[in-house]
C-alpha cells in the first residue's frame, strides 16, 4: 500500500500521560509484538511499577507516540551499561506505515547526545529497517542465551 492509498498519518510526540499507560499495557501483551521484540509481557502491577520508575527518573526521556491524535506507542532514551540507549514500542496496527520511523526521527531530534545505541532481535527485520532509516548502523551481534540481537549505533 502506498502513502497515497492509505493517506498520510500525522505522527506527533508528547510527554507520557497517566491515561497512556492502559494502551501501553495492552500493546505489550500482543503475542506477535512480544515475539518480534523478544520480550516478555508483564502483568499489570509490575508493568505500572516499571512505568512509575521510568516517569520518576529525570534522566529518562519518555514520549508517547500519537498518530492522528490516537496513542500508538512510546519511545524512550535511558542510560544503561555506561551508554545512552533508545527503544520504542509501537502498536501492531501501525506497523508498516512509517510511524515508527517518523516517531524515532522526531525523537532523535530532541536528543543531542551521541552516540545512541539500540538493541534489536535479529529476527525483527521491521525494527532493523526503522533503525537503519534513522541512521543507525550495526556495531556487533551478541548472544544472550537463546536471544540473538544486533547492537545498533547512531
Amino acid at each position: 500500500m502506498t502513502a497515497d492509498e492509505r493517506g498520510y498519518d500525522d505522527v506527533r510526540l508528547r510527554i507520557v500521560e497517566d491515561a497512556d499507560l492502559d494502551a501501553f499495557y495492552e500493546y505489550q501483551r500482543d503475542p506477535e509484538a512480544v515475539r518480534m521484540a523478544a520480550a516478555t509481557a508483564e502483568t499489570r502491577e509490575p508493568f505500572l511499577d516499571y512505568w512509575a520508575e521510568i516517569r520518576a527518573d529525570r534522566a529518562v526521556l519518555a514520549q508517547t507516540v500519537l498518530v492522528n491524535g490516537n496513542v500508538a506507542g512510546y519511545l524512550m532514551c535511558w542510560q544503561k551499561w555506561g551508554e545512552r540507549q533508545v527503544g520504542y514500542w509501537i502498536d501492531r496496527r501501525y506497523w508498516g506505515r512509517g510511524v515508527a520511523t517518523t516517531a524515532l526521527s522526531l525523537f532523535l531530534c530532541k536528543m543531542t547526545a551521541r552516540p545512541v545505541r539500540a538493541y534489536v532481535a535479529v529476527a525483527n527485520a521491521g525494527s532493523m529497517r526503522v533503525l537503519e532509516k534513522c541512521g543507525f548502523r550495526r556495531v556487533t551481534k551478541q548472544h544472550d542465551g537463546p536471544l540473538v540481537e544486533y547492537i545498533m549505533e547512531r
